[in-house]
Formats: C-alpha cells, sequence, structure tokens
C-alpha cells in the first residue's frame, strides 16, 4: 500500500510539473535611490525581493543565501513602468465585423516571441494593457501583459490575476468601418449612443431570462428549456455586473460626456478612457464618474476629429481630480514613456512624483492592479527598473529592468543586433490605406478586411 502512494505521489508530480509555475526571481538591489512613487524618496536605500515579491525596503539589509546582489550606487530605482493602452504582442486587433464584438478575447492572439516586448523591456516597460482596437463601438475583451520575455507559452505572459477588461470605441473610427463601410448602424455619433444603449437593454433582458429560467428549474416537475448561451451577450451583462472594466476610445468632450451619462443610466461604474484628446473640457466630470482617463502626452490633430486638445491636457484631468496615465498606443512610443511622463513637468508644472504616477501607480489603478503593482512597497509584486540618471530626465537611461524579481533586460549584456530583430509578421516598411488619418495601431487590420470583403458588400447591395 505504501509503495502504491509513493508511485500516485511520483505520478501527481509528473502532473503538476506539467504547467510549470511562473518563475519568480530573488535579489537584493543595493544603495539606490528609491522613488516608491507612493511613499516619497529614499536615499541610499536597499530593496530585498525574494520569490518574486518586495520584502524588505531599508539601509544596509543583507542578503539570504543564494540571492544575486546588485549595487546601485549613484542610480536610481522606480517601479515598473505600466502601459494602459498598447498592442504589443498582438497578432490582430480588430474584429471589424459587427459593431459588437464583445465575445471575442485578445489573450487568444497573444504572441510572446514578439520582439516589442523585449523593445519595451528596454524602456523599463514590465506590463501592457494588451487592446483591442478601435473599429467596433463594443470591441473584444483585452488582456494585461507581463512582459516576461522568453517565455513560450502565451498564457504566461498574461496577468492571470488582473480584472477582466473591454475595449469600447466613440466616434469616426466606428462610424466609418461600419456606418460607411458597411452599411449598418452606426453612421452617426447618435448611432453609436444607440448601438451601446440597445446593446445594454438586450443584455439586461439576457439576464432576465437566465434569472427567470434559473428560479424555475428548482420547482419539481418543471421542463423549461434554457435560454440560448450567448457569449457576447453574458459579456455585456457581466459589464452591468461590474465584473468588467471599461476602457474607451475617445476623443471628442461632447461623446466622452455622452458615455458618462449611458454609464450612469446602466448603473456602470467601472469606466477608463483612452486618448481622451478634449478630456480637459470635461476633467470636473471624469473626475466623478470615472476610473479616469489615459492620454497621450502632446499628440493630436492626426486626423479632422483629434484637432483640438492641449499638451496640458494631462496636468488639467489630474488638477481636476482624476486619475490620470499616460500612454504609447505604439510600439515605438513605449520605450520611451518615462520622457512622455517629464512632459507633463514642461507642460502643468507637475512634481516629481506626480508625473511618475502616471505611468506607475495611476495606470495600475485602472487596470485594477494596483494592489499587486506600481509602487515599490512590501509585499507587491517586484516589476523594478534602475536607471541611469533620474527616469524624468532626458538624460536617463534604464539599465535593468525585472519582472517580478527575474532581470529580462540588462543594457550590459544586451546583444548587438538584439533590437533589430522583427516579428514573423511584421512587414518591412509597412503599408496604411488610412496612415495620414490614424498614425496609431487602434485601426490595425482594418485595411486587410476593407480590401477582402468590401468588394463583397458592394455586390450584395447591387442587389
Amino acid at each position: 500500500m505504501k509503495k502504491l502512494t509513493y508511485i500516485l505521489a511520483a505520478f501527481l508530480g509528473l502532473g503538476l510539473n506539467l504547467h510549470a509555475q511562473t518563475p519568480k526571481g530573488s535579489i537584493l538591489i543595493k544603495n539606490a535611490t528609491v522613488l516608491t512613487v507612493t511613499q516619497g524618496n529614499q536615499e541610499n536605500t536597499d530593496v530585498l525581493v525574494q520569490d518574486g515579491v518586495i520584502k524588505q525596503i531599508g539601509k544596509n539589509l543583507s542578503a539570504p543565501s543564494g540571492v544575486t546582489t546588485v549595487d546601485a550606487t549613484g542610480k536610481y530605482l522606480m517601479p515598473g513602468i505600466i502601459d494602459a493602452h498598447s498592442h504589443v504582442a498582438l497578432d490582430v486587433v480588430n474584429e471589424a465585423s459587427s459593431p459588437i464584438t464583445s465575445e471575442v478575447r485578445m489573450k487568444d492572439v497573444v504572441n510572446p516571441f514578439e520582439i516589442g516586448i523585449y523593445r519595451a523591456l528596454a524602456g523599463g516597460v514590465t506590463v501592457s494593457h494588451a487592446m483591442h482596437g478601435s473599429a467596433n463601438v463594443v470591441g473584444g475583451q483585452n488582456a494585461t501583459l507581463k512582459h516576461r520575455w522568453g517565455a513560450k507559452d502565451p498564457a504566461e505572459i498574461i496577468m492571470q490575476d488582473a480584472p477582466r477588461t473591454i475595449k469600447f470605441a466613440l466616434g469616426e473610427n466606428p462610424t466609418r468601418v461600419h456606418g460607411r463601410g458597411n452599411g449598418i448602424q452606426p453612421r452617426t455619433r447618435m448611432g453609436v449612443e444607440a448601438v451601446l444603449r440597445n446593446g445594454f437593454n438586450e443584455a439586461i433582458q439576457y439576464k432576465k431570462a437566465w434569472e427567470t429560467y434559473n428560479s424555475a428549474k428548482a420547482q419539481k416537475g418543471n421542463n423549461t428549456p434554457p435560454p440560448a448561451y450567448s457569449e457576447r451577450l453574458q459579456t455585456l451583462a457581466d459589464i452591468l455586473d461590474g465584473k468588467i472594466i471599461i476602457h474607451c476610445h475617445s476623443y471628442r468632450a461632447d461623446e466622452i460626456y455622452m458615455l458618462i451619462n449611458v454609464a450612469r443610466d446602466f448603473g456602470i461604474k467601472k469606466l477608463v478612457f483612452q486618448h481622451t484628446n478634449e478630456g480637459f473640457k470635461v476633467a470636473p466630470e471624469i473626475a466623478e464618474y470615472t476610473m479616469g482617463a489615459s492620454v497621450f502626452a502632446d499628440w493630436w490633430a492626426y486626423k479632422f476629429e483629434v484637432y483640438y486638445s492641449t499638451a496640458f491636457n494631462a496636468a488639467i484631468l489630474h488638477r481636476n481630480g482624476a486619475i490620470t496615465s499616460i500612454n504609447s498606443d505604439s510600439a515605438e512610443l513605449i520605450r520611451h514613456l518615462y520622457h512622455e511622463a517629464a512632459k507633463t513637468q514642461r507642460y502643468g508644472g507637475l512634481t516629481d512624483d506626480e508625473a511618475l504616477a502616471m505611468i506607475t501607480i495611476n495606470p495600475a489603478r485602472q487596470l485594477g492592479i494596483d494592489d499587486k503593482v506600481g509602487s515599490i512597497e512590501v509585499g507587491k509584486q517586484a516589476d523594478l527598473v534602475i536607471f541611469e540618471g533620474h527616469p524624468l530626465s532626458s538624460y536617463a537611461v534604464p539599465q535593468m529592468t525585472f519582472v517580478d524579481g527575474i532581470k529580462y533586460f540588462d543594457i550590459k549584456k544586451d546583444k548587438d543586433d538584439q533590437r533589430q530583430l522583427v516579428a514573423a509578421t511584421e512587414m518591412v516598411e509597412p503599408i496604411f490605406l488610412r496612415a495620414d488619418e490614424e498614425a496609431h495601431r487602434c485601426m490595425q487590420d482594418v485595411d486587410a478586411y476593407f480590401e477582402a470583403f468590401q468588394g463583397a458588400f458592394l455586390e450584395e447591395h447591387k442587389h
């Protein structure tokens, strides 16, 4: 019997090894200027990491047996940078076939081999929000990624304990794709609102149908069949129930306020605006009713509806009490988010902590992961970056980047040709039919969609 027990234990052990846990590291970083973001700066301070978690912050700490020590004398240590709006590690972005496609999930198309992950690490970015595009009024569900470069299984770079999020879009993107492209609603901005309200009302009816069925099936002799299951409507129902955070592509103040009113009417509180170029016009409303805004530092006027903005946008939102983050929406800009944060000091006079919060703890709050990352505090996950020079200096250079206490980037061990590698799906010279209208990646793949299917739509309309 005892022998059989040993054999079963061995097989169980083998089974557990088939699904290896995410690697965690242990390290002692010595003598750094620690920029905690939430608890001030600490000079000549050590940070001890064990099993991927920050265990101690203080002076003259000793490394436990087997723990590597890194001397950061004269350098700066800050939390890993978080990009709240990214498309890095995604091979496809837009499911442009319907105004509502809440059933699709970005985690199903995550590519852990994309070189953009490594380039992001070289810029100190440890977490990114891999988002669906903005072709749809209600797009797909996003994925929050940890940049564990070298992982082969997509699940290994997905932050499994992050809350669910979903992409919405307002304005010309969905009206162009669906109204002008397919001849279906929405064709106008008021049509976008109608799609949202109709979708949520349908989800309410869907919820009621299931509640009625679940109540009836407990009754003796009941043979009522269940309602037809819909992943699309179930996802909308989960939004209504507060299980999913909305991240909405937006530009104009009028439609930002429109979505605030829609959310209030349906009791939705988990809402973050993305881009939000005219957010400064409705900053008090964003602060009162939403989880804030994730904005560009100084990027606008790349098409008419985003013609009007200001580099003071982030500072105005922040001064009005809105949780504000600065994002990239770009495989290139993601490597320079610390420079983008510094622009809020030139345009708005923010303090170091306020500026750094916009690329650390604030995006963490918007993604619902601020209890895990976004600041250097005991008990948080050890996503850390060592800088040569203050991160907000124009001369700052990231030296080492750690995720869960494991070093994934070291400038001194960076291969000469590492950053010249390209993704297998990346074109040498990217071609976009509407490049002048949309410079960022939110509309990626839509051109191919139109090329493949627009002819079929035109033929159908002839009959």
